[in-house]
């Protein structure tokens, strides 16, 4: 019978990760680039009236929706990296760890057999 997997710090840190990349996506999905308008917002003056003041304009929203991207995909990246690092450890009865001979000849040995 296997054992509950044990959340781990990184584990931990992985699932707030992959929050947060699905709030990033759900972001750049929200604000497709061909729907940007500038956002406008009125100024009190002076004088009584109002005036009207860009906020965020097409470009600069476009900009941070590109550096969104950008930064989701690197985050992506690392994410899968540790995951895969994380799955392919291998639980020791006790809970310790595995030296560097007996880690090596592991995967030696799975090498071989697949």
């Amino acid at each position: 019978m296997a054992a509950p997997k044990k959340t781990t710090y990184i584990n931990a840190e992985l699932d707030w990760a992959e929050q947060q990349l699905a709030s990033w996506k759900q972001y750049v999905d929200a604000n497709p680039m061909h729907e940007l308008k500038d956002r406008i917002e009125w100024k009190p003056t002076g004088k009584g009236g109002l005036l009207p003041m860009v906020i965020a304009s097409i470009e600069a929203q476009g900009k941070f929706i590109q550096e969104t991207m950008k930064n989701y995909l690197a985050l992506l990246e690392v994410v899968d990296k540790l995951r895969e690092k994380e799955e392919s450890k291998v639980e020791v009865r006790g809970g310790s760890s595995l030296g560097s001979k007996a880690e090596k000849f592991l995967k030696e040995r799975s090498g071989t057999s697949a």
